[in-house]
């Protein structure tokens, strides 16, 4: 398992996490406003969070839990390609990746916040 420091990150990919911050997608502020102050189960979520070289939308780290929001545009084999790339890279630093569209945060908030709850271990089945 690759250690992971706050050195690893570039000044450059801290301000595109910032940047990102301030633009984020409706289903992601949907999101942020479950996971934000701790509101969910108690568990902290960062936004936007720099790791290595990517960006994960939301990370728990306390539970290592990295949510990804995907628009249309993961559809696409570059696009999918390198989402696998990084769901790698990230499962090496010991996180767990769970998925899910924008359209599954729109339409299903409480399907996803369940989701999210059973991937912490916070609840099971």
């Amino acid at each position: 398992m690759i250690k992971y420091a706050k050195t690893h990150v570039k000044p450059w990919m801290r301000k595109l996490g910032n940047n990102l911050r301030q633009d984020m997608t409706l289903a992601e502020i949907l999101l942020w406003q479950e996971l934000k102050s701790s509101q969910l189960e108690g568990l902290k979520f960062r936004r936007q969070q720099p790791l290595g070289s990517y960006i994960a939308d939301f990370y728990c780290p306390d539970k290592k839990l990295i949510i990804e929001i995907d628009g249309a545009s993961h559809e696409f084999s570059i696009i999918y390609e390198k989402d696998l790339e990084k769901e790698k890279f990230l499962n090496e630093l010991g996180c767990t990746v769970i998925r899910f569209t924008n359209e599954d945060v729109k339409k299903n908030i409480e399907g996803v916040l369940i989701d999210i709850k059973k991937a912490a271990g916070i609840l099971t089945e």
